[in-house]
């Protein structure tokens, strides 16, 4: 796994394979005057992206084979995302030291501060700064994924004929297409997928927390479903409608909602407390919400009001140029590419 810039690599695509859709794109352009050349997706089914059946992988090849042709990417360099479900993310404080005798360091620390064995997974890390606690020590991003999950990736990118220059946690992608270029204020952003919430607070252009939590647009059907005793059809109508509307239904959708959602808000606040604690003194500018967080109806508006920070719909093309008259198109679909528009956008900033 590489969590730094790509060097030497002059094209390649991004591809971001989700729980419930395939989606590409690839850009064009260095610096930060990227344009976009394609783009493209596939829905697909959620038991087939996260299954490690020989079967189902197959059936995904074939997915994502089938959208890289439809949208006429001839290119074999590939940069691929990890859904932050399927690895863990910290910032450690590391002893300012030489890189060398930094890297000997991290090393050998490295099994007290990931949850899974150094054997079993692929680590990478990324030096940050100098830490906000102790002007002698260093943060330090260090990420892990499990070697089953990446080979199996890879194994079935490559036997495409494929060539992954780079896989990268989601949560860096979000900050890249999320957040204006060169930013260096404080932001957090919340994405929120069919399986689980993405939550990164970035400040001074880099990620300082990167979390995972198990509430996705599915919980928000299941609980609606649960509660208010309809199937799971009326139960996604319903929530994708009305979300938490209280003059909706007559408030029947939010009240079925609003336990869910304030365990949700509750995580959330948790990481704002932490990070106030840890970067005392520097105020989150705004929230940036993109996937379903930007899409449930009333969800926005409830966050704003809960945490009394300004709220704004993210737009994955922020930082690429596009034809005006492709504008509208992209905008509809701006909640869904996040992740794949970060991922083409590697190597674009220091």
């Amino acid at each position: 796994m590489n969590l730094k810039n790509l060097l030497g690599f002059s094209e390649f695509f991004a591809l971001d394979i989700g729980t419930t859709a395939v989606r590409v794109v690839q850009l064009r352009g260095g610096g930060t005057a990227k344009s976009l050349a394609r783009y493209g997706s596939l829905p697909v089914d959620a038991k087939t992206a996260e299954s490690d059946s020989t079967a189902d992988q197959k059936r995904l090849a074939e997915i994502v084979g089938q959208v890289i042709k439809q949208t006429g990417i001839t290119l074999k360099d590939v940069v691929v995302g990890v859904p932050s479900n399927k690895m863990f993310a910290t910032v450690v404080d590391f002893p300012k030291l030489a890189e060398h005798e930094l890297a000997k360091t991290i090393q050998y620390q490295l099994e007290t501060h990931i949850p899974m064995s150094i054997n079993e997974s692929k680590v990478d890390w990324a030096v940050l700064g100098e830490s906000p606690l102790n002007k002698d020590n260093v943060e330090v991003l260090i990420a892990a994924v499990s070697n089953s999950f990446a080979e199996a990736r890879l194994d079935m990118l490559e036997g495409m004929g494929l060539n992954v220059v780079a896989i990268e946690p989601d949560g860096l992608a979000l900050c890249r297409s999320l957040l204006p270029n060169a930013s260096s204020g404080a932001y957090m952003i919340i994405d929120i997928g069919d399986k689980a919430t993405d939550l990164v607070i970035s400040y001074g252009g880099n990620p300082r927390l990167v979390r995972s939590i198990p509430t996705g647009g599915s919980t928000f059907v299941k609980t609606a479903q649960q509660n208010l005793n309809v199937d799971e059809k009326q139960a996604a109508q319903f929530v994708f409608k009305f979300g938490l509307n209280q003059d909706k239904l007559e408030g029947q959708v939010y009240r079925a909602l609003q336990g869910m959602v304030d365990g949700l808000v509750a995580e959330i606040q948790k990481s704002i407390k932490y990070f106030a604690t840890r970067y005392s003194g520097v105020k989150l500018e705004k929230i940036v919400v993109s996937g379903g967080a930007s899409t449930l109806p009333g969800f926005p508006l409830y966050l704003a009001n809960q945490l009394g920070i300004q709220i704004e719909i993210g737009n994955s093309w922020l930082n690429v140029s596009y034809p005006q008259a492709k504008h509208n198109d992209l905008i509809a679909l701006s909640n869904h590419f996040s992740v794949a528009v970060g991922l083409a956008e590697r190597g674009s900033q220091s």
